[in-house]
């Protein structure tokens, strides 16, 4: 029992993979949580953690006793929420998980005013275009982009992600216009590294899909990379407007292609699925809504009608 408290400093430690990220984290020093995670190997008489100059891993009794003592930090967590919340307030760590772009453009920018708001919540935000493990990585809830292959996760749609194929102007008044995606075989497309949906660009025409490999000579595992070497008039892209509608509706970047849209995806904030929603939670993706939410967020406002059509032609 006298070892309990040093349960979280060895989850932390676990998470953030190493003695000093965890210290970091905790506002603690190196040395103290060193010594309190070996107080409690010492307590439960079985080593925990196989340390090496270069490395932390866990030994197979490290992992078991990880996995259960992060479901009981998970329960602990819930009891307190379920006790601010009879005093009405929000409060404890929040571990949030974000695309890198969209983190650093759209949900940074909001952080200050969600905390000046909700003074008692400590926010941990991880921002990575790599998909990561929500339970694994102990995140309360994560902002996901496009299809949610995780049916473990429970989703709240946010908004939608409107994809346009733009180039600056100087770029196709040097290469020409493509009238037809077969026509991109002949452009410098730029690459996303993590895109999901494969190596494809995938189109919708008049007769069905068409599906284009892009060509180029630069592929990057950032978005805003893309943005930049678009601006620079380096080739053609596939990018969201959530990145480059201020670019589109001031004329720095132009859409073509517009007559073949491309898949609509949205904009989801996911969680794992548990009997209660903690307050801390709650109130964080109440406040994304009321923010960010709806059809026609602000990152679209400006952007001429043609490239907020539905696919059916519809406006919105």
């Amino acid at each position: 029992m006298e070892h309990f408290a040093a349960i979280p400093i060895f989850v932390a430690v676990v998470e953030a993979g190493s003695f000093s990220a965890a210290a970091e984290r905790l506002g603690l020093t190196k040395s103290a949580v060193s010594k309190r995670v070996q107080q409690l190997e010492a307590g439960l008489n079985v080593r925990l953690l196989q340390r090496t100059t270069r490395s932390l891993s866990l030994t197979e009794a490290g992992e078991r006793y990880y996995d259960r003592a992060r479901g009981a930090l998970a329960l602990a967590s819930e009891a307190e929420e379920v006790a601010a919340g009879l005093q009405g307030r929000p409060q404890g760590l929040l571990r949030v998980a974000a695309p890198m772009a969209f983190g650093r453009l759209h949900l940074s920018p909001l952080a200050a005013e969600f905390l000046r708001r909700y003074p008692d919540i400590q926010l941990d935000m991880a921002m990575d275009d790599r998909m990561v493990d929500l339970v694994e990585g102990g995140y309360d809830l994560a902002v996901r982009i496009g299809n949610l292959p995780d049916n473990r996760m429970v989703a709240r749609r946010l908004a939608p992600c409107r994809v346009v194929v733009c180039a600056s102007p100087d770029y196709l008044a040097a290469h020409g216009e493509p009238a037809h995606p077969a026509e991109l075989a002949r452009h410098n497309c730029i690459h996303y590294s993590y895109y999901r949906g494969g190596a494809y660009w995938t189109f919708q025409g008049p007769d069905g899909e068409i599906r284009v490999q892009p060509r180029g000579n630069y592929q990057v595992n950032n978005s805003e990379a893309r943005r930049d070497a678009l601006l620079a008039g380096l080739g053609i892209c596939e990018m969201p407007t959530f990145i480059v509608g201020p670019d589109l509706a001031a004329g720095r970047l132009k859409a073509v292609l517009t007559d073949y849209p491309l898949p609509r995806h949205a904009i989801h904030v996911v969680y794992p699925e548990r009997r209660r929603l903690p307050a801390k939670a709650r109130v964080f993706i109440d406040f994304l809504e009321e923010k960010l939410g709806g059809d026609l967020p602000l990152w679209d406002r400006g952007l001429p009608a043609s490239l907020l059509a539905l696919p059916n032609g519809k406006q919105l």
